[in-house]
Formats: structure tokens, sequence, C-alpha cells
């Protein structure tokens, strides 16, 4: 798991960020869109919304 901030502002909701996901065995990346100041809560949310519910609990986080 990584953050990019610092991009411009864009889509409806003017996201500022990327949260950069890949998965250890398939190395596939997963970008998702969100904003610089978001939460734990709201990171926890946008993972268990746009991933686990994909992929499945994950065995390990690194």
């Amino acid at each position: 798991m990584d953050w990019v901030t610092g991009l411009p502002p864009g889509g409806d909701k003017r996201y500022n960020a990327c949260l950069v996901i890949v998965d250890r065995f398939g190395k596939t990346p997963i970008f998702l869109p969100c904003h610089k100041d978001d939460s734990a809560m709201d990171t926890d949310l946008l993972i268990w919304n746009q991933v686990v519910s994909w992929t499945g609990i994950f065995t390990n986080i690194i």
C-alpha cells in the first residue's frame, strides 16, 4: 500500500491523491482515487468497499 499525493484535483469529487495497493500473488495494481486529507476511517471504508469486496480479506499487508 502506498499513497500518491500532490496530484491536481480531478473527477467529480475533486480527488487529489491516489491509494495504490498491489496484490503480491498476481502483481495486480489497484488504484483508488482519494483525498489527501481522508481519515483512517475513510481509508478503511474505501479499502473495504473497493478491494475486499472484490478480492476477499487480506492475509497480510506490507
